[in-house]
């Protein structure tokens, strides 16, 4: 090939923009936030069981479609910004399925925000950790990550589950599981703190606590998208939480009811809306620990169950208290057992900096433990 063929078969300026726009945004990511304004104007829930089915679909592809144009905008800006802007998006996706379910007639759904909680914090502690340790370690034999900036988000995350779902129980003010209106603001405002001051050490301050050391695999960071495609991925985040909070409120009584007519109790709402918010970042931090970046599987994985509780329970909080809206966060002996359990185990396997299939092991088998138990109470 000459040099004049080899210039030829450079690809254009605008060539090259249309390819990285379409790696950054594919197709589906842009259609389902579509589909979801479609499905909400044509009544689609309500349209029997194949309609109910697909809106469900739908939802799901819209839910997918957010948590991807959050990742596409949270790179364009950068940390710590970057961090927010996807913690955020997550959590309206979560609060808007929480309350919808909530302000159904089809059950008692005032422990639904616990539920959901608590089975995301089992899910990252037990599945998606769990599966990140056996599948690294069956691929890599015992992989290493950065001690410090795990037990910082260990610190932080044993404060706030203790004090939004274990105090409400031993509190005098107020009747059950529940806060008084006072402790509940105080409890929510504690939450948001430690968060915040979590993204603050994580992001500014310590970085380097959550950066693979000199001697572990680095990650590949590809190039930030342009600003014409991140204000495009903005604008299709945002009709995509339109389209994800509406298909919610018309699908939380089908939902609901399926559930309570199987005979499930109603913890397993809870499980599903978890599952539902926690698969695009499940998926991510397994991709990573198959590549032997067990710190970014790590980083994912505890950051989002410190986003699920230092956003997700103030946001619930003051929705129930604007709304009147009865909210039982105080877990029951069994969950309380279970959630001690999972953070012993999870200190106990990652209190070395190095982690081999063992724990993978155990804490997939306390998520089966859990999840049985669930459904069969």
């Amino acid at each position: 090939m000459t040099d004049a063929d080899q210039i030829d078969a450079i690809p254009p300026q605008s060539t090259k923009r249309a390819l990285l726009f379409r790696d950054v945004l594919p197709a589906w990511t842009l259609a389902f936030p579509l589909f979801g304004l479609v499905a909400i104007a044509i009544g689609l829930a309500k349209m029997g069981a194949i309609g109910t089915i697909v809106a469900a679909l739908i939802l799901i592809g819209s839910v997918l479609a957010a948590v991807h144009h959050a990742e596409v905008v949270a790179h364009r800006v950068g940390e710590p910004f970057g961090t927010l802007v996807l913690a955020i998006a997550v959590t309206v996706i979560e609060v808007s399925l929480i309350v919808s379910l909530m302000l159904s007639d089809a059950g008692d759904a005032s422990a639904l925000a616990r539920d959901t909680v608590f089975a995301a914090i089992m899910i990252i502690l037990n599945f998606i950790v769990g599966v990140c340790l056996l599948a690294g370690g069956l691929r890599h034999g015992e992989q290493r990550f950065t001690l410090r900036g795990v037990s910082t988000a260990l610190c932080v995350l044993t404060a706030m589950v203790v004090l939004s779902l274990v105090l409400p129980n031993y509190v005098s003010s107020a009747p059950g599981p529940t806060y008084a209106t006072s402790q509940l603001i105080l409890v929510a405002g504690v939450s948001l703190v430690l968060y915040l001051t979590f993204v603050l050490v994580q992001t500014v301050r310590h970085r380097d606590y959550f950066l693979p050391s000199e001697d572990m695999p680095k990650d590949a960071h590809a190039e930030p998208p342009t600003t014409t495609t991140a204000w495009i991925a903005f604008g299709a985040l945002l009709l995509s939480l339109v389209g994800v909070v509406l298909l919610a409120k018309g699908l939380s009584v089908t939902v609901e009811r399926a559930v309570l007519d199987a005979g499930l109790p109603l913890a397993v709402v809870g499980v599903i809306i978890a599952a539902l918010v926690l698969a695009p970042e499940s998926l991510a931090a397994y991709r990573a620990a198959r590549r032997n970046r067990l710190q970014t599987s790590l980083n994912l994985a505890l950051g989002s169950a410190l986003a699920t509780i230092g956003l997700t329970i103030p946001s619930v909080a003051i929705v129930s208290l604007i709304l009147d809206l009865p909210l039982a966060l105080g877990l029951g002996p069994k969950g309380i057992t279970l959630l001690i359990l999972s953070l012993f185990t999870i200190t106990l396997s990652l209190g070395t900096g190095r982690t081999t299939i063992a724990g993978g092991v155990v804490h997939l088998m306390i998520f089966a433990v859990y999840l049985f138990t669930t459904v069969v109470p």
